[in-house]
């Protein structure tokens, strides 16, 4: 009798286990951000050389230590070369967040627009191989449309089928500007895409370029195209950050991302479970949960800023046809609703990491570290 028993348990156990995997939920999907929506985040920086490239890439999925490096830049705008080398070594950011106080003129934007900042690193976190192939496709589109060349500036060349751009000194980078809606051709989706202007800047077709930045060995990071994947630069992250990286291959650090969000379950799942203890800390440093995120794109490009005549580079006639009618302002991408979030967020945390400690030394500019304008110092040259 207790055999019979003991066996049919042992078949409402089995049954039960089998009908529970039948009715299990699926596991969540991961957010998917569509190609116009690619194309949108990644027009500003697609044309960047590579290296900056896959170094603002990495920096922007750990969005509230852009906020911090960029409020400590802005409280130490002498430093430069060794003595910044030397300050940044006792801030807890990730290298790649460090290695942009080197370009403070992408570390300004990053800040300025942090939704935008917040949406690429999700993008590129969820959908690496697809952000990878869009900025290959806006390279040869502004190819295409004879505005992406080799210049003084920087390097262009076709390798192995994809566009790479080098600058034309490894230690010294050049930012290119320019307008999204005309290097590329006629812009060919309803919504415009994003940008940011450095002061003084006015929109005309082409790439400009102001004065170069000695960045050393603070830009490391390195694209690789064959594979649509980002790779370390071993002698150069070592020697900037005075250690030993022994795997080449980039990695997401969730610790860095400081309790701002993931964009969605699958993508929170995959980085946060690595972190035991994750919300204990996040409560420790006085966080709050940020609302979710969302994958809509804001209806209306962020204001072009302030643009001073006396800071204008020569500009040629264009007839109002060819010009795009500028959309009304949103500032700091309002719609999105996370970036003063985010902002906010990181101001809370200020006490306990000690954000302005360390690096207080000053020095005079130096190395190719513009005055004013966004980094950009002179009138600018146009390819």
């Amino acid at each position: 009798m207790l055999g019979r028993i003991a066996a049919l348990a042992i078949g409402w156990m089995l049954c039960a286990a089998v009908f529970a995997q039948a009715v299990a939920p699926p596991p969540p999907a991961a957010a998917r951000f569509s190609q116009e929506q690619l194309d949108r985040l990644l027009a500003p920086i697609a044309l960047y050389p590579d290296d900056l490239l896959a170094q603002v890439l990495m920096a922007s999925t750990y969005p509230l230590e852009v906020v911090e490096a960029a409020r400590w830049a802005r409280a130490h705008p002498g430093l430069s070369g060794q003595a910044l080398q030397d300050a940044l070594q006792s801030q807890s950011w990730d290298p790649s967040v460090k290695g942009l106080a080197a370009v403070p003129e992408v570390l300004t934007m990053m800040d300025a627009r942090l939704d935008w900042t917040e949406m690429l690193g999700d993008a590129f976190l969820a959908q690496q191989q697809d952000v990878m192939e869009t900025v290959q496709r806006l390279r040869a589109k502004a190819e295409a449309a004879g505005n992406l060349g080799s210049t003084a500036q920087q390097s262009v060349a076709n390798e192995g089928g994809s566009i790479a751009i080098e600058p034309a000194n490894p230690e010294v980078v050049y930012v290119p500007v320019y307008d999204p809606t005309l290097v590329y051709g006629p812009w060919w989706w309803p919504e415009a895409p994003y940008y940011w202007y450095p002061p003084g800047y006015v929109p005309e077709p082409g790439i400009y370029f102001g004065v170069g930045f000695v960045v050393g060995a603070a830009i490391w990071g390195i694209c690789d195209w064959d594979h649509r994947t980002l790779v370390i630069n071993a002698r150069n992250y070592d020697r900037y950050n005075r250690a030993q990286i022994g795997n080449m291959q980039w990695a997401h650090d969730p610790q860095h991302r400081r309790g701002a969000p993931y964009p969605d379950e699958a993508t929170r799942r995959r980085y946060e479970t690595v972190l035991p203890g994750a919300s204990a800390r996040r409560e420790f440093r006085g966080y709050e949960q940020l609302p979710s995120p969302t994958l809509e794109v804001p209806r209306s490009a962020p204001s072009r800023g302030s643009q001073s005549p006396s800071a204008r580079p020569p500009r040629a006639a264009t007839p109002p046809a060819a010009r795009p009618a500028a959309p009304a302002a949103a500032p700091a991408f309002e719609s999105f609703g996370r970036g003063e979030a985010a902002r906010s967020y990181s101001q809370r945390g200020a006490a306990s990491r000690a954000i302005g400690g360390g690096g207080g030394r000053s020095a005079a500019p130096a190395g190719g570290r513009s005055t004013g304008g966004g980094g950009h110092g002179g009138a600018p040259q146009r390819r």
